[in-house]
């Protein structure tokens, strides 16, 4: 009996039965990353796409695949990943960071007023995290998530009409200080947070955030202003992604002047177009950047830009001989309009191939440079 129990001690995970703070998929498997395409509800018919079905990509598949339930179930990646913060101890070792420049409604009860964040980044997202690990999401969901203190996960119903995205990493805890940094820039909104004394002498920047501190000249002495940066962040299971974040004081286009020629490729991009100051395709500075029209993911159903809230970028073509330039794709939180220009916001890019035959096949047709409509 004292050897079972021995082996039994020797054997047992560490921590006892927890599961480790990450992105999660349908089948609750932890992920090192995932892409989460939610569809629009479609026009004209009653049945199949309601605005809750989702298509989802993780590490190691081949495309996408439907998700198994709605984006509304906690059974789904969404729910498992994002419901991790409601399923904490209050008093646990965990930190967390809710932000979105149009938080919660009153169907969740939380804190809202109209317009709030106006004046700080277009930016939305989810900061979850341990001693060990933890996961940033970003989004371009409106409302969402709910607060802690709500006590379990919700998607809002704001969020249904439209399609949205969401990209989740898994990261060590050592690259939570530097997503600190790229928050700070952005100046988000963050209606949420909790970085406990435990952790925040490992990521002070985090904690600078959720006390609503802006960028200090402590974090970079070397300049007096970050207006933008891009940093290579690596995933626990050692993927490299590159953040973009950039400030007011920026004060130009996210993709044309900085993502397409860092990047060095032409770009293919979709963003909420129902709004004023939409800036038109740009071919000029050596690099092309077109307007999706119509979109048509995972050959479900094509839809119209103005049915898709999502933010995603794509390069025209495929990644050629292992250079920088092709094959990549970015998600993140801000759209092409001159209102943001001159507000905060980013994008997380991957080049990788299977995910970039994905979202460019989904592109179907674009705005040439001249004004008229062509195939992507």
């Amino acid at each position: 009996m004292f050897l079972i129990l021995s082996l039994l001690i020797m054997f047992a995970p560490p921590g006892g039965d927890a599961s480790p703070i990450s992105c999660y998929n349908d089948q609750g498997d932890a992920v090192d990353w995932f892409y989460l395409y939610k569809l629009p509800k479609e026009g004209g018919r009653t049945h199949e796409f309601q605005g809750d079905t989702y298509l989802l990509l993780d590490k190691g598949s081949e495309g996408w695949t439907e998700g198994k339930v709605t984006v509304n179930d906690t059974n789904g990646a969404l729910g498992q990943t994002v419901g991790q913060l409601y399923s904490q101890e209050k008093n646990s070792e965990v930190a967390y960071i809710l932000y979105n420049d149009q938080q919660p409604s009153g169907e969740f009860g939380g804190r809202w007023a109209e317009g709030s964040g106006s004046s700080k980044g277009h930016t939305k997202g989810v900061v979850l995290l341990d001693k060990n690990q933890g996961f940033w999401l970003v989004h371009s969901t409106p409302h969402f998530p709910p607060e802690r203190q709500e006590g379990q996960f919700y998607y809002p119903s704001s969020g249904v009409n439209n399609g949205q995205n969401f990209i989740c990493v898994t990261y060590p805890l050592e690259r939570f200080q530097t997503i600190g940094e790229q928050l700070q820039i952005n100046q988000p909104n963050v209606y949420d947070c909790d970085v406990p004394e435990s952790l925040a002498s490992s990521v002070p920047a985090l904690a600078a955030v959720c006390n609503k501190n802006l960028l200090s000249s402590q974090m970079f002495p070397h300049v007096k202003t970050v207006s933008n940066r891009s940093v290579t962040l690596t995933s626990t299971g050692g993927t490299d992604f590159i953040s973009f974040a950039k400030g007011a004081k920026f004060d130009d286009d996210l993709y044309h002047s900085w993502v397409a020629p860092t990047l060095k490729s032409d770009l293919l991009v979709q963003f909420w177009v129902r709004s004023t100051g939409i800036l038109p395709s740009n071919c000029s500075l050596g690099w092309k950047v077109l307007d999706i029209k119509s979109i048509n993911p995972g050959q479900t159903f094509t839809f119209k830009a103005t049915q898709d809230h999502s933010k995603w970028a794509v390069s025209l073509r495929a990644a050629r001989d292992g250079s920088r330039g092709g094959g990549w794709v970015c998600v993140g939180d801000i759209n092409r309009n001159e209102a943001e220009e001159r507000r905060g916001g980013g994008t997380v890019c991957l080049q990788d191939p299977t995910v970039w035959k994905a979202y460019r096949t989904a592109a179907l047709e674009c705005e040439a440079c001249g004004g008229e409509m062509i195939q992507c």
